[in-house]
């Protein structure tokens, strides 16, 4: 979806929990110096909603301006740890099916010392519906519990044609499908059969597969080897997280959760309650995610001013919060955000060019199951048979 006219652009703004509120007021106020034609409209998830007694985390107001806007900035949300309530997160993914999670891994410029990889640029593609995080489990007794690992044709290959999509659509070169399936022949197995059988549709792209435990290790100690990944849920989750590390940190990643009439663009870091409210919190990872929003929409004038000045100021590292100083002097998210508003200025723009869009999805929506249909579907093909 790009939309390249001059009108403001409306986006749904989740500004979450814990330092949500203060990164989330730091980037809308440097996309707005910076010129960015955008219309926020504040919406509400997460922690303020449970505790008002909405089990969903999600209120209908909110999903109706995420429909509405088809575009949504979201600030990192707590997950409810134990207990009944279901991840606010994943009930955006689920509600919007936004099937893909898509993670860039790129190194930024001042942020090399913190990377022993600092040339690292690779894009993970994780499956974002099922697997495990279906939620389906069970108490069997005796203090033994169990979680389904829910694999579908339907959403494998769909995720599987989004990823090749991706790639060719940002030009890389080589695609690679990561799964267990020497181990979950069935599950990971239908993964690594329709993974093979989508790629014969793309000769223009190299594709091959990597086992995760393997893959995991030629992160640490290849990751140029790497271009596009995907991969199902749970390994996804994992490994977006690693690739974060080799990229400087979770404090600088951005993700987009896609589907084919919403993005969801978001900060991949947590709430980190134990330092909110205390103007310490790092912006830059929710910067990041705005950047690739700024793209999404067509304003790459923007984004290239704003990815500039944020490069900058990492490099001079006069002015960076205390996760990026390593150790030396540090100041608080106000300075950055204004360090950042600072160097606005002095970015010299050679041309707009675009860093991220998203190929065309359509059609790929009705290809998918919807999580509720699955989750029923499975419970219903495990229940005891009636005598």
């Amino acid at each position: 979806m790009t939309n390249v006219s001059k009108e403001k652009v409306e986006v749904a703004l989740i500004d979450g929990d814990g330092i949500g509120p203060e990164i989330a007021a730091a980037v809308t106020e440097i996309l707005a110096v910076a010129g960015a034609r955008i219309e926020w409209v504040p919406c509400l998830a997460g922690s303020r909603v449970f505790l008002k007694g909405d089990p969903t985390g999600l209120p209908e107001e909110t999903i109706e301006t995420i429909r509405r806007c088809k575009l949504a900035l979201k600030a990192p949300l707590a997950t409810p740890l134990g207990g009944g309530e279901r991840s606010a997160n994943v009930r955006l993914r689920e509600t919007f099916d936004t099937f893909a999670a898509v993670r860039p891994a790129k190194t930024l410029r001042g942020l090399e010392a913190s990377s022993r990889f600092p040339e690292i640029d690779l894009i993970l593609v994780r499956e974002n519906l099922e697997d495990l995080y279906l939620g389906v489990e069970y108490d069997l007794g005796r203090n033994v519990f169990s979680a389904l690992k829910v694999n579908s044709e339907k959403n494998t290959r769909r995720i599987c044609k989004a990823t090749f999509a991706i790639a060719r659509a940002l030009g890389r070169k080589r695609v690679t499908g990561i799964s267990k399936s020497n181990i979950l022949k069935r599950t990971d197995g239908s993964f690594d059969r329709i993974f093979d059988e989508e790629a014969k549709l793309y000769p223009d792209l190299i594709a091959d597969r990597m086992l995760v435990d393997a893959a995991a290790c030629k992160f640490v100690t290849d990751p140029g080897r790497f271009d596009v990944v995907i991969t199902s849920n749970l390994y996804g989750d994992i490994l977006s997280d690693l690739t974060a590390g080799l990229a400087g940190g979770l404090g600088v990643c951005a993700s987009v959760n896609l589907g084919c009439d919403v993005a969801i663009f978001e900060a991949v870091h947590g709430t980190a309650p134990d330092i909110a409210g205390r103007n310490v919190a790092n912006p830059t990872a929710l910067l990041r995610a705005a950047i690739m929003l700024l793209d999404h929409i067509g304003q790459n004038d923007v984004a290239r001013r704003v990815e500039g000045a944020l490069s900058l100021v990492l490099q001079e590292r006069k002015s960076l919060t205390a996760d990026l100083a390593a150790g030396g002097p540090s100041v608080s998210t106000t300075a950055f955000t204004q360090a950042v508003i600072d160097a606005l200025p002095k970015v010299e723009l050679v041309d707009g060019e675009t860093r991220w869009h998203a190929p065309s999805l359509e059609g790929l929506s009705e290809m998918g199951w919807k999580p509720d249909d699955l989750r029923s579907f499975v419970q219903a093909s495990l229940a005891p048979t009636a005598a």
